[in-house]
């Protein structure tokens, strides 16, 4: 009965989230083509939230003393499912766009979306060109006050754990001299599993950690920040998962939340 309910209420939340987000993100993107999208922010940034709401996530955001609201950055998070991008543009305080496989351009309804909203295509092939003409938008949205979201991993988590970053998004960190923060995305795998249909209620709580300076970082140093940022992100992550597999609450904490 209970496997019952839990199959319906995920069939009904799907419909729901599903038709709010084709109907008012189709709203958005049309109106951005004639309000400056910066001014056009916060219904978008309600817009977002509401999805989640929509698909039954509670949510919380918790900032770091050391993360910079102010500071245009290339935020590096976890990649759980498709609700990533929802859970990250409602948490970040800043106006934001996202790097996105070029394929995804080309699908239909959705790649014209994510097109007009602003997101940069990143070249699963193409060669030197290519991958040229990817770093000239990324620095042109950078030096615009455009701060920027890349999943490091480059796909979809299948266990709940952080896979391992590519170099990608620390190289154009140090080449352009723009700062990192680091984004863990807790509680999504247990609310959504790529691969599995199924929505479970589940609360997701986004760690925006400490803002990482990269202005004079030598391209030998790369490496080491890839680890660490590595580590930032998967620290929370491990912890959620290794805590829920043994059934053991966390003890209350005083946290900046949203």
């Amino acid at each position: 009965m209970k496997s019952a309910l839990l199959i319906l209420r995920s069939l009904l939340l799907w419909l729901i989230s599903g038709l709010h987000f084709f109907v008012i993100c189709t709203f958005l993107v049309l109106l951005g083509t004639w309000v400056d999208p910066r001014r056009n922010d916060r219904p978008q940034r309600w817009f977002f939230r509401n999805v989640l709401r929509l698909a039954g996530v509670d949510f919380e955001v918790r900032f770091a003393p050391g993360f910079d609201r102010t500071r245009t950055s290339i935020f590096v998070s976890n990649h759980v499912n498709i609700f990533d991008p929802f859970v990250i543009y409602s948490a970040i305080p800043q106006f934001v766009r996202g790097l996105e496989l070029e394929s995804h351009f080309k699908v239909p309804v959705y790649g014209w979306m994510m097109k007009r909203f602003g997101n940069i295509p990143v070249p699963e092939t193409g060669g030197p060109s290519a991958f040229k003409t990817m770093m000239r938008r990324t620095k042109a949205a950078l030096d615009d006050g455009v701060s920027l979201i890349v999943f490091a991993e480059g796909s979809r988590t299948r266990t709940g754990r952080v896979g391992p970053f590519n170099q990608g998004a620390f190289m154009m960190a140090q080449r352009f001299g723009y700062p990192i923060v680091p984004i863990s995305i807790v509680g999504s795998y247990a609310f959504h599993r790529t691969g599995d249909w199924m929505l479970r209620p589940s609360k997701i709580v986004v760690h925006l950690h400490d803002t990482i300076d990269t202005d004079g970082l030598p391209r030998d140093e790369v490496e080491p920040l890839r680890v660490r940022v590595h580590q930032l992100v998967s620290g929370p992550v491990d912890h959620d998962l290794d805590r829920t597999s043994t059934g053991v609450a966390d003890p209350p904490t005083k946290t900046d939340c949203r």
